[in-house]
């Protein structure tokens, strides 16, 4: 066998056994007539020494030759370390070599493989197999790993059947931009891979599974950051006979499960919150409640002077930020030119200082009194000591730039703190939301999405104010999973594609086997899908998930380890009944 025990398992009670173990080469220090090496693999390091006295001196020799990242094998006896290191759990014994193979060389890796690496993300991502080894890395995928199997566990204790869905399925005009794969037996057609398996889960529910669940690859063609893949997971939930708040109970049991079981951090509450309330209080639909600085509404107290900015304002807000009056002239300066910049879009800030004295000193005395001032304060739960940031404007616009100002500060405050979770039900979403480029209503979440019960007679009236059936679950400023209540008549499925602009005939052509389910008894149905990629690295107190995939695209959507996206060559466009003419590119 190549080793009887892992590099991260001996302890001193195994003093005076004979083992096998083999791993990685992490580093050597040569004293001349004696050598030490650190022994790595998945499990930890185990420190073995060759000894020209107690081993040999051919096996001193040997070990010299041993590089950073060679694959050996070595067999010896457990001894106890000297000078025991308290850093490692295997600290207080190491191996006398009595027998050393190696097993395979390595070249010189392009960047230490180290906890604290000198590779930058380009490189490592060109070598992600070397990357891998690295405890950071390889701690994510361990991590991910678990939370996918309390997942299953979860899941499969509450009833709920695992069930793949096709991968080649066709291409829908909804939602974002499909990866399409040409089929070389049905000339000119093309698969879409899914951008989610929403269609055939609801399909699973016509056909009396009740409920379903899977772990899935989804894909999207569309812009990249940090919190977004072309390729990505989700975790895939549907039930049938189900209302919303079915649906919220069970998932807020799997989130407390996950929490529990992955970060050992218990939650009681799962506020619940609609969609006009967090667009009021915190300028966005997923916002983090581990802090403060809701939004205040100063309209009724900063339009009556002659201000004009204010006045001729569709809304006018601010935030008190905890301490902020101590921030100095410079540094404000620099928080107006960061709310400038083209990603945020303002064109300016007032501020109001609220002193320890209970005065108040603005960027706009000129035209506010001490008394407007308490106001603005009371409106924002301003205290002494802290700093009112205010911003005017089209209401949306100014929302989303308060929005971005609260994160901002929040983080510098050291308010988002990752090892605490505050988890959030936002509800109530419209349904529908209009597009200037198109002129035309799209669906907020998918067009399968039921609307309010109560909001149907809206439909043809008034079809903006309608709304969803729908939910967002938010942990941490994130959203990490959302659905909704699922249309499941034909009648009202008809009528939802065409206040989307369908054609009877472009419905019956892209969704008529949905529709044709419906006719054989569809149960009322609903369901949920969590990002798994981004609810791990939320629980593992990041927000980025590129660390938490193995082998994750860069920001221009290319696996640079394996070079592709790459084209392919003549013969196989050919097969495909392609043509593709990139001179003029």
């Amino acid at each position: 066998m190549y080793r009887t025990h892992s590099n991260g398992e001996l302890r001193i009670e195994n003093v005076g056994q004979e083992v096998t173990l083999a791993g990685w080469v992490q580093k050597t220090r040569d004293k001349g007539f004696m050598i030490w090496v650190d022994l790595r693999d998945r499990y930890g390091i185990t420190q073995l020494i060759f000894d020209a006295d107690r081993s040999s001196k051919e096996m001193v020799e040997e070990a010299k030759t041993l590089g950073r990242e060679f694959v050996i094998q070595v067999k010896g006896e457990v001894i106890e370390r000297v000078s025991k290191n308290k850093n490692i759990p295997t600290g207080a014994i190491e191996i006398l070599v009595k027998e050393l193979t190696v097993l395979n060389k390595s070249l010189v890796p392009p960047f230490t493989i180290e906890d604290e690496t000198d590779g930058g993300d380009e490189l490592r991502m060109k070598y992600r197999y070397l990357d891998i080894r690295r405890n950071p890395v390889k701690n994510n995928l361990i991590f991910r790993s678990k939370v996918a199997i309390e997942t299953r566990k979860y899941l499969s204790d509450e009833g709920f059947i695992e069930v793949e869905t096709p991968v080649l399925i066709k291409s829908t005009p909804e939602g974002a931009r499909d990866f399409v794969v040409p089929s070389r037996m049905n000339e000119g057609q093309f698969y879409a891979l899914p951008q989610s398996p929403q269609t055939f889960k609801q399909l699973l529910m016509v056909g009396g599974l009740d409920k379903y669940f899977q772990i899935v690859k989804c894909f999207r063609d569309e812009d990249l950051r940090a919190d977004r893949q072309p390729e990505f997971t989700q975790i895939d939930c549907e039930m049938a006979f189900v209302e919303q708040e079915d649906i919220l109970n069970t998932f807020e049991g799997l989130t407390r499960h996950l929490l529990k079981e992955i970060n050992g951090v218990e939650v009681a509450k799962f506020p619940r919150m609609t969609y006009e309330e967090a667009m009021k209080k915190y300028g966005n639909d997923k916002p983090d409640i581990r802090f403060g600085m809701e939004f205040g509404e100063l309209n009724e107290v900063a339009q009556h002077k002659d201000f004009g900015v204010f006045n001729n304002a569709e809304l006018v807000v601010g935030i008190a930020v905890p301490g902020g009056n101590a921030y100095t002239r410079k540094e404000i300066d620099k928080l107006i030119e960061w709310i400038k910049r083209p990603q945020i879009g303002a064109l300016g800030m007032v501020y109001v200082r609220c002193n320890e004295d209970g005065t108040y000193k603005s960027s706009v005395d000129k035209f506010y009194n001490q008394e407007d001032l308490a106001k603005w304060a009371e409106v924002t739960g301003a205290k002494p000591g802290d700093l009112i940031c205010v911003l005017s404007g089209n209401a949306d616009k100014v929302r989303g730039q308060l929005s971005a100002l609260r994160m901002e500060l929040a983080t510098r405050l050291g308010l988002r703190k990752p090892n605490e979770f505050a988890p959030l039900w936002v509800i109530d979403f419209p349904l529908l939301e209009w597009d200037e480029e198109t002129q035309r209503y799209h669906a907020m979440h998918h067009p399968f999405t039921s609307p309010k019960p109560e909001d149907m007679h809206l439909l043809d009236t008034d079809p903006g104010k309608v709304r969803a059936n729908a939910y967002d679950m938010v942990l941490n400023g994130n959203e990490i999973g959302g659905g909704s209540i699922r249309i499941h008549d034909k009648k009202t499925q008809a009528l939802m594609f065409d206040h989307l602009g369908f054609t009877p005939e472009q419905a019956k052509e892209q969704f008529g086997f949905l529709m044709n389910a419906f006719e054989y008894g569809a149960p009322p149905h609903g369901g949920l899908a969590f990002g798994l990629d981004r609810l791990v690295a939320i629980l593992g107190g990041q927000e980025t998930i590129r660390d938490f995939i193995a082998f994750p695209k860069n920001n221009s959507g290319r696996d640079i380890m394996i070079d592709a996206p790459s084209k392919i060559d003549d013969e196989q466009l050919k097969e495909l009944c392609l043509k593709l003419d990139l001179k003029n590119k």
